[in-house]
């Protein structure tokens, strides 16, 4: 579709006072999905971050990578198994953890942004203590760990060199042993500590969605209902609890969007419709 001049210069004004309002304020992006294993959809990520990042705004990616995970592990002749949908990591499995997260994926996420110019570096959260960490509780899945705390310091020393971190979700306790954990969560924390001005999912979904229809906003009463109804469920009933935790503690906006369709990023924020969920107090 071929855009006319008049569209394209209404895209552009409509996109204006977002900008001006979110010049200097940080986003934290968890990247996963299929927006990390299509290459279109890699391209396009990359250039939205780059144009976010060109334009002011203070960019954080914290990216998954189970399927990496599971097809290099395969390789090494390491069953994948999981308890609750989660990953049980042993020793051995952490070591392919450290090795894909922190490493290949990590890395291919970052010279593809910076092929735009968008000036990323790949970190994991053991770098300078970024991510303390300890043993989860509950059930037991070997080494994965919950985030105590955010080395903070870190990340705005890297803002103050115009860098953008891409954060692969392993933390390290005060003894040094490293810890898988959860991408989602790992962003959520970030998001908490820098009281972020928005944290936004990209995931396989369009949204919250009442049947075919899309919930464009939503707040924390109207979640309950449809989580008591039904309409929110399963997978998507600890992102939509763990976004109000996240806004009850500082993060001013929550969203969750479809990375499956291009530049799904810059529809959500620079216009007025959107195009994936809103999670407001």
């Amino acid at each position: 579709m071929v855009l006319s001049t008049a569209t394209k210069t209404e895209v552009l004004i409509q996109a204006l006072p977002y900008i001006q309002q979110y010049e200097q304020k940080t986003f934290v992006i968890k990247y996963g999905g299929a927006a990390m294993v299509d290459d279109e959809l890699k391209e396009a990520f990359a250039q939205d971050v780059t144009l976010l990042k060109k334009i002011g705004i203070r960019i954080i990616i914290v990216h998954g990578g189970g399927k990496d995970i599971t097809e290099i592990a395969g390789r090494l002749g390491l069953a994948s198994r999981f308890v609750e949908g989660q990953r049980y990591t042993d020793e051995a499995m952490m070591d392919v953890v450290q090795m894909v997260l922190g490493g290949k994926t990590n890395k291919d996420i970052v010279a593809r942004i910076n092929q735009h110019d968008g000036g990323a570096v790949g970190i994991c959260g053991i770098d300078d203590g970024l991510l303390l960490t300890r043993r989860q509780g509950g059930v037991d899945l070997g080494l994965v760990g919950e985030i105590v705390r955010v080395n903070t310091a870190f990340l705005d020393l890297l803002f103050t060199h115009d860098i953008m971190p891409v954060i692969a979700p392993i933390g390290v306790d005060e003894k040094g042993q490293a810890f898988n954990i959860n991408a989602d969560i790992a962003a959520g924390s970030i998001a908490t500590a820098l009281k972020a001005e928005k944290l936004v999912y990209l995931s396989d979904v369009e949204g919250v969605m009442a049947g075919d229809i899309l919930v464009p906003s939503v707040d924390k009463d109207h979640a309950e209902q449809l989580m008591q109804k039904g309409v929110i469920s399963s997978g998507m009933v600890p992102k939509v609890r763990s976004a109000f935790e996240a806004l009850e503690a500082g993060v001013q906006k929550v969203h969750i969007i479809d990375g499956r369709v291009k530049h799904s990023l810059l529809l959500e924020i620079f216009t007025d419709e959107g195009i994936g969920t809103e999670f407001v107090r």
